[in-house]
């Protein structure tokens, strides 16, 4: 077969993510079919792959053959370009990053020493001693690389003292509107939660407006009804939550969730709170997994 029969025989479309390099390239319009043509030529005639041939002819970069090889594989992230959600979801905008890497390392950690441990845990809780400690930062990025890997994920923000625009709401660029807050207060249920759609798998329901009593409404047995539904619908529930040396919403939401990742930053969090916030969780027979230290 000539290289261009073989170009003719490319299907026009590969939306699904589930043909070649070269049809996905030509389905996303990265590539057009003429081009693929010159590029089977110089894969034949140099016995290269398709994606390093096109790459040596400048018809395509190398972050348009990740992209078709993440379609290939259903390992979703999004492009520098696609700015639908905050560039601080390194592992779903960076994936192949060492900052990639080591959320997947934490991933792996927590499935071993959690959610495969029994069937029944779903919800694990992200806390911190103090507020800059890149809580949400690590609650949002474990969330994607859940998501990457297959797991019907969903994010809570469970932050009830901070605005609206802030938290889960900003990382996402979900804007105002209902959350958390809502569902406890009896006006809403998880029809609310968010679907994201750029990193399939993935939903976040952000914290809604701050009421005047956080605290009372975490405490509720709205709460905890709220999580078990959500295990129902889903593999991995992750909650973001207030800082831990400020407030004690965390104890609460920790101890709803039975398990808990301590997030400390380096040079910032001093050892004493860290360790006086592991003794509160351990006394509320929360199962505390281990800690990410960030900014290393």
């Amino acid at each position: 077969m000539t290289p261009k029969a073989l170009m003719h025989s490319i299907p026009a479309s590969a939306d699904d993510g589930h043909g070649t390099i070269g049809e996905i390239l030509i389905a996303s319009g990265r590539l057009t079919r003429e081009d693929a043509s010159a590029v089977v030529e110089q894969q034949l005639a140099h016995k290269l792959p398709f994606g390093d041939a096109a790459i040596a002819l400048n018809l395509i970069t190398r972050e348009d053959v990740d992209y078709a090889l993440s379609r290939q594989f259903d390992y979703a992230y999004l492009q520098e370009r696609d700015q639908t959600l905050s560039t601080q979801l390194v592992a779903a905008y960076q994936p192949f990053s060492p900052v990639g890497e080591n959320l997947r390392a934490v991933r792996s950690q927590i499935m071993l020493r959690w959610f495969s441990a029994n069937p029944l845990h779903k919800v694990l809780a992200i806390v911190s001693p103090g507020k800059g400690d890149g809580r949400s930062f690590i609650a949002a990025n474990l969330a994607v690389v859940f998501s990457q890997q297959g797991e019907r994920t969903l994010l809570i923000d469970a932050d009830l003292r901070s605005p609206a625009t802030k938290g889960q709401a900003g990382l996402f660029k979900l804007g105002s509107g209902l959350g958390l807050s809502s569902i406890l207060a009896g006006r809403a249920g998880l029809e609310i939660v968010r679907a994201v759609h750029s990193l399939p798998g993935l939903s976040v329901l952000p914290a809604g407006a701050i009421p005047p009593n956080p605290q009372e409404l975490l405490g509720r047995l709205a709460f905890m009804q709220m999580l078990n539904a959500a295990s129902q619908e889903y593999d991995v529930v992750l909650i973001d939550t207030p800082s831990g040396g400020d407030y004690a919403d965390a104890d609460i939401i920790a101890s709803r969730a039975g398990a808990a990742l301590m997030v400390a930053r380096k040079d910032k969090s001093p050892t004493p709170t860290i360790r006086h916030l592991a003794q509160r969780l351990q006394q509320c027979d929360v199962a505390l997994l281990g800690s990410v230290l960030n900014d290393v």
